[in-house]
């Protein structure tokens, strides 16, 4: 059986007169999806496929549905007869703009079988000279066909028993997961890559002579970025290694542009001897001809790219655009090798390049070399480990996926850079931050769906999204400093007791119901939920969250506002919470220079002073007076004998409604002045430098947490918790007579969760909080006289399906973009998750749940 061999990735032509079988060969060898007709686009755009006239419209069709396709990295077939010249010239052309291979497979079926089958055919009403004239074209195409760009060309016989066999493309090796160690351009620096692979863990020594025998740690891959001679001393020697671990399988090689100019150089081509390679020239002329075969051999070996974990990782060695990853075409190539030129040169006679990473916007990491830098500087997702060894610099690998760099220092200047690097003097400010100094807003021309960590997919739609930005832009904290917005919180079902709303034995029913045994109850404070960005010194603002002078830290509220109006205020707090760190020994433990806290600041008072007098209060006084006034004349009115006994019984009700109303807010008042009176509860360590610590369980959190509160009881408040047991009735009519107690005496409630901070007991996300609030608070909720007559009973009717779901989304979007923060992406893609939260706050939800 003849083989067809075809790249994963091709836009492959079938080429042939009418008749001669090739729709019954597409439909035979490819997918329905995968062919695109010219016939069915004629008939699409006229509704016949035989009318001629429609022959440029179906055209603009079938290249604008093969552009779509190859830009998906989809395998494309074009079934039309393909017979002048000119017409594959422009499938060729549109191939190599999308950067995939052309294949053509030319269909060589004899004139007379042409003509038996067209004259059988009930769908073409056109003659036989017709068939004639296209197969004389035939005739011509397969003089010409194998000189036109394509880079496989198959003559088949369409009645012959065929095997398309689909060949993955070189640069694919999604397959291959890691953990890699990926090393920037060595340069013939063979003591430094000895130093740095022996701190990587590699165990390195001669197995024979001239030969390397390398033990790779915990079953560890190196990934080497090209350039791996010319300029440095051992230029050989590193060859031997990386071809020995190469061929061990202990490694992985793309070629660099010196690697590039040496293989050319052993082929016997006509090179200059300039940039280095005299040296390695030099080096390599005291070496056997068989090593040098050898390493010609290897060279020519090398691609220009690789694609690894299943698309989340590339190398290559100038890098990579997305719209490039995987394609293979000689462009592609040209990119992996040299960048992007502008075609002018610098003041020190090198080629002037285009930045791409500035505008790389892929979700693939990319790593990559060529350009030496001063240090190492994650942009966009890219990463720059050409760290200048031989220029005096150091060699440095990034290990993968840990996203942690290693560098050694190089043990002399090798060669002397024509453009000056200056070592060591890197800006405050990376290049990542220059680059995020504004919201990007283009998310919100459409939905957009956010993949998170935990599993959860979350889809933002453009009405949330224009109402988030709304309050993004006007009344948000500067966008460099929110990395975190906490989610919404679910109440439980609806109480089945009488006089309650909301009980606790639906919460702990909620979670055994879920496969949940052990939950943490911690009392719901009477303050504002506060997220505290602390820095240990405030240059840290602006060396890791890219503002432009230093700041303490910062706190915020649930939507991003800044907390205090008073900067004074804030400041002072943060000097509260910064000595208590320091105080707990936190930054050395943690090995961090920040801390990103959740908490709640009491009182309310503090945050909602005006809400509370120009709201609450003037609502209990006016109605307190009302109401008043109402029981006198009522009382007037029984004294004269008037039936008003029943209006009395009401107003009196209702006038003791509000005076617990009033006793509820109350509660929440108090007066302070500056930070005197204010008091923070923090009750989950989010993160820190490197961490999201969301693995950790809720006990481990508010130990850390007493730590830190130990060390101020003035301004820090330890929360108040009990251990449940769902199957211990005991521990269960505890909690819940500690709610009870704690309601009864004007406290709001208890949030409830389980011990994971992420909890999946079934393999599904369930609610990570639930919060029960007590009657008392519940009057301010939902009004005074909330429980009295049939309101309770209609309250009652609630539906909390919606705030459940919106509740696991927005905690999914919280932990991302900790978690994105923390790997250093760019400042899109926290606000993807940020601004998300803030979004699905505009869902029609009941704001009173």
């Amino acid at each position: 059986m003849k083989e067809i061999e075809l790249p994963e990735l091709a836009l492959v032509l079938l080429v042939g007169p009418s008749s001669s079988g090739k729709s019954t060969f597409a439909r035979k060898y490819f997918l329905g999806t995968e062919v695109i007709s010219s016939d069915y686009c004629r008939a699409l755009v006229s509704d016949d496929e035989n009318n001629l006239d429609a022959t440029s419209d179906a055209f603009d069709v079938l290249n604008f549905l093969a552009a779509k396709r190859l830009k998906r990295g989809k395998l494309t077939v074009i079934d039309a007869l393909n017979l002048h010249k000119e017409d594959r010239a422009k499938l060729v052309q549109l191939a190599k703009e999308n950067y995939a291979l052309a294949a053509a497979i030319v269909l060589d079926t004899p004139i007379r079988k042409l003509h038996e089958r067209h004259e059988l055919r009930t769908d073409r009403n056109f003659g036989r000279q017709v068939i004639e004239k296209q197969y004389d074209n035939y005739k011509r195409t397969l003089k010409s066909i194998k000189r036109e760009g394509f880079g496989y060309t198959y003559v088949v016989n369409p009645e012959e028993e065929l095997q398309i066999v689909r060949q993955p493309l070189w640069n694919n090796k999604q397959q291959e997961t890691g953990p890699f160690d990926i090393i920037g351009d060595v340069h013939g620096c063979f003591d430094e890559l000895l130093e740095l692979l022996t701190t990587l863990g590699y165990s390195i020594n001669l197995k024979q002579e001239e030969a390397f025998e390398v033990q790779a740690p915990h079953g560890r891959k190196v990934i080497f970025l090209g350039d791996l001679t010319d300029r440095g001393p051992k230029s050989p020697e590193v060859l031997r290694l990386v071809m020995d671990m190469v061929n061990a399988g202990q490694a992985l090689c793309i070629r660099g542009n010196h690697d590039d100019k040496l293989l050319r150089y052993l082929q016997g081509k006509n090179v200059n001897l300039d940039h280095g390679l005299d040296k390695t020239v030099q080096q390599l002329a005291a070496t056997s001809s068989e090593f040098k075969k050898e390493v010609e051999a290897f060279l020519d070996s090398l691609i220009a790219h690789y694609v690894l974990d299943a698309g989340k990782l590339v190398v290559a060695h100038a890098g990579l655009p997305e719209e490039m990853h995987g394609r293979a075409a000689s462009a592609v190539r040209a990119f992996c090798l040299y960048g992007e030129t502008t075609g002018e040169v610098d003041e020190f006679g090198l080629p002037v390049r285009h930045d791409w990473a500035k505008n790389y916007r892929g979700k693939a990491m990319v790593v990559y070399g060529h350009t030496p830098v001063p240090g190492i500087d994650w942009l966009n997702n890219t990463l720059n480990v050409d760290t200048g060894c031989v220029f005096g610099g150091r060699l440095t690998a990034l290990r993968y996926p840990e996203r942690e760099t290693v560098s050694v220092d190089s043990k002399a200047v090798y060669s002397e850079p024509v453009r000056p690097i200056l070592a060591d003097n890197i800006a405050a400010i990376t290049a990542q931050q220059e680059q995020d100094d504004m919201l990007d807003t283009s998310m919100i021309r459409d939905k957009y769906i956010v993949d998170t960590s935990v599993g959860k997919r979350v889809i933002i739609r453009e009405e949330n999204a224009v109402a988030a930005l709304e309050v993004m832009s006007r009344f948000a904290i500067d966008p460099k400093w929110l990395l975190y917005l906490p989610p919404t919180m679910s109440p439980p079902e609806t109480s089945a007791l009488p006089d309650y709303l909301e009980h606790p034995l639906e919460v702990f029913s909620y979670y055994r119901k879920n496969g949940v045994r052990n939950l943490v109850c911690e009392e719901k404070h009477m303050g504002s939920r506060a997220i505290a960005v602390i820095c240990k010194y405030p240059e840290v603002a602006v060396t890791r969250f890219g503002m432009q002078s230093p700041a303490p830290g910062i706190i915020y509220t649930r939507t991003g506002r800044r907390f205090f109006s008073d900067a004074a205020t804030e400041s002072d707090f943060l000097d509260v919470l910064n000595k208590a760190l320091t105080a707990a020994n936190f930054w050395e433990h943690f090995d961090t220079d920040w801390i990103c806290l959740d908490g709640e600041l009491l009182p309310w008072s503090s945050k909602a002073k005006d809400l509370i007098v120009n709201q609450y209060a003037a609502v209990g006084a006016s109605a307190s007076n009302g109401l008043a006034r109402t029981a006198e004349v009522l009382q007037q009115a029984k004294a004269r004998k008037l039936p008003v006994d029943n209006m009395l019984e009401e107003v009196q009700q209702r006038a003791q409604a509000i005076d617990k109303y009033i006793a509820s807010y109350h509660n929440y008042t108090r007066e302070t002045e500056g930070i005197k009176g204010l008091s923070f509860a923090p009750f989950h360590i989010l993160a820190t430098e490197g961490k999201v610590h969301v693995s950790q369980a809720h006990t481990w959190h508010m130990e850390q947490v007493k730590k830190i509160c130990r060390q101020d009881e003035q301004y820090l408040l330890m929360t108040s918790l009990r251990f449940v047991d769902l199957e211990d009735e005991a521990s269960v009519t505890e909690a819940v007579n500690w709610w009870t107690e704690l309601t009864a005496t004007g406290g709001e409630g208890m949030v409830v969760k389980p011990l994971e901070f992420i909890p999946t007991p079934k393999d599904k996300l369930i609610q990570p909080a639930m919060k029960c609030r007590g009657s008392e608070y519940l009057r301010i909720i939902y009004g005074p006289e909330y429980d009295l007559g049939e309101n309770l009973v209609r309250l009652k009717q609630r539906n909390v399906k919606a705030k459940r779901e919106l509740a696991l989304q927005e905690f999914s979007l919280g932990i991302e973009a900790l978690e994105r923060f923390v790997r250093k992406e760019p400042l899109r893609r926290v606000h993807e998750c940020v601004f998300g939260v803030l979004a699905l706050e505009s869902e029609a939800v009941d704001p009173r749940l």
